[in-house]
């Protein structure tokens, strides 16, 4: 089931993300759960899920951006596309994209845009089957 994340997600979101750059499980206490009623409490914060008997295997995170150009149309951003290492395979990311997509397009978004540092060609060519292309801008990141 694909669907948007609900408050009680929240510790399977963050049993799923120790794949993704081998982020460690973080302690629940208070402020954790601050950011996480602040991010669930964000209209243009979107947590997709996609969940099978209870546990959460696959997610992206869609924001959508309000914008002064192209018309004063939001663009939408996609980050921490992951699916359980057990679970690939099996379109489960391009159903969470494919959710993303409609939340972008209800929302009225010119564009999506998202950045992978994977070189793998398998993970490049994923992303390209998925509509995204790599031709048209090119991306710069400051870490901070």
């Amino acid at each position: 089931m694909i669907r948007e994340a609900r408050r009680e997600d929240l510790e399977g979101l963050l049993r799923l993300y120790t794949q993704l750059h081998n982020n460690p499980m973080p302690q629940m206490d208070e402020q954790l759960d601050a950011l996480w009623t602040r991010i669930f409490d964000d209209p243009d914060h979107h947590v997709i899920v996609a969940e099978e008997e209870g546990r959460i295997v696959s997610s992206c995170i869609c924001v959508i951006i309000p914008n002064l150009t192209h018309g004063q149309r939001p663009y939408a951003f996609v980050e921490n596309v992951i699916t359980d290492e057990e679970c690939r395979g099996r379109g489960l990311a391009t159903q969470c994209l494919n959710f993303a997509r409609e939340i972008a397009r209800e929302a009225d978004c010119y564009k999506m845009m998202l950045l992978t540092g994977s070189k793998q060609e398998s993970t490049l060519n994923f992303y390209r089957r998925a509509g995204y292309n790599s031709e048209d801008k090119t991306a710069f990141i400051q870490w901070l």
